[in-house]
């Protein structure tokens, strides 16, 4: 009998034993399953939750829109947490939120996730273009926004801030010391009465997290972020064409090495504060820090936001023998390598 309770006992034991471990491996499935679908995102994601929607249709929703990693946990976890208050509104989350963190806050209606309005700041857009977007979806105008912009007690509380602000943006002959900080995006304001001054860091903390990805790499170009993001702001406006963005950055790179100034009209246009095409002789004249055709080297500050792309293009610019271009009206690039080659290809091409 007793080996016949022996063996009873082990095949017990290990039954258990396998229970244990399907129960423990279900169990690590389940809670990844429920986890953050990129921990290192920080994309925002908008998402509306329609009035009467039950807890099924919101996780459908939810994995609609890339934030739930396995639709078989998540329909598990809502039929186990019974949530009862599930509340139709836009939520503002990212890929690094769990499902579990994103049920709560919908199901309490949590004002931290809740979108009020939002705005766009377009690439290569001004810092008052951008001030304009904002002020079209904010309660201020968009000569409150320059004037907090231009204050410099606030100016210094943000470079003591954030690591990439520092003096350079209140150099002498800047019109706008924040030029270039403001990354182009779209941002929902969470807030019910939202400030100018928390507006304006949440476009910088998103500005830190695009620059912080870069950081070693700006570094190693010798240039300070500052001068960075002058020499990607004139590449993002000089390129039509994505594909010519890393030839561009090398060709003005070039003539940077050689001393050369950058002769850049959007340079020129921007210290007129002016949008168009053709720049005549007398626009090249203007007393200006930013007149990249009367002053050597990089004009005083950026000229307007640079995309990530941009970025990216001119911390790995083209190397070339390339010195000038010109751009035809269809937006196409014609590179030269000597000043007889570039005014051939302007007598020939010039449209405006």
């Amino acid at each position: 009998m007793s080996k016949i309770f022996s063996s009873k006992l082990k095949t017990l034991l290990i039954i258990i034993g396998i229970l244990v471990v399907l129960l423990t491996a279900g169990l690590l499935f389940y809670l990844v399953g429920i986890g953050a679908v990129d921990g290192k995102s920080d994309k925002d994601i908008s998402v509306t939750i329609p009035q009467g929607s039950g807890a099924a249709a919101i996780v459908q929703i939810l994995d609609d829109k890339g934030l739930v990693r396995s639709s078989l946990c998540a329909k598990v976890h809502v039929r186990l947490s019974g949530y009862d208050s599930l509340q139709a509104n836009t939520y503002i989350f990212n890929k690094s939120m769990t499902l579990p963190e994103m049920m709560k806050a919908i199901n309490e209606g949590d004002v931290h996730y809740i979108s009020r309005q939002k705005f766009t700041i377009i690439e290569g857009a001004t810092a008052p273009q951008a001030a304009e977007a904002m002020a079209k979806e904010l309660p201020f105008t968009k000569d409150e926004i320059l004037a907090a912009w231009a204050d410099k007690t606030y100016l210094n509380e943000l470079i003591s801030k954030y690591w990439f602000l520092t003096d350079e943006i209140l150099t002498d002959g800047i019109m706008y010391p924040l030029e270039g900080y403001l990354y182009p995006e779209t941002y929902f304001v969470t807030s019910e009465k939202p400030t100018i001054q928390e507006t304006t860091e949440m476009i910088l903390d998103h500005t830190d997290k695009v620059l912080s990805k870069r950081k070693s790499d700006i570094k190693s170009s010798n240039m300070t972020v500052h001068q960075f993001l002058t020499l990607s702001s004139v590449v993002e406006n000089e390129s039509l064409f994505e594909k010519d963005r890393a030839k561009i950055a090398g060709v003005f790179m070039n003539r940077l090495n050689k001393n050369m100034p950058l002769q850049s009209d959007i340079t020129v246009l921007y210290a007129l504060q002016e949008k168009r095409v053709a720049v005549t002789s007398a626009d090249l004249q203007v007393d200006s820090k930013y007149n990249t055709y009367k002053n050597a080297g990089l004009p005083v500050g950026p000229v307007c936001s640079p995309s990530a792309g941009t970025m990216d293009d001119v911390l790995n610019y083209e190397k070339s023998d390339y010195y000038y271009f010109f751009a035809k009206k269809d937006g196409s690039v014609i590179y030269s390598k000597t000043y007889e080659e570039h005014q051939k290809a302007v007598s020939e091409n010039k449209w405006y």
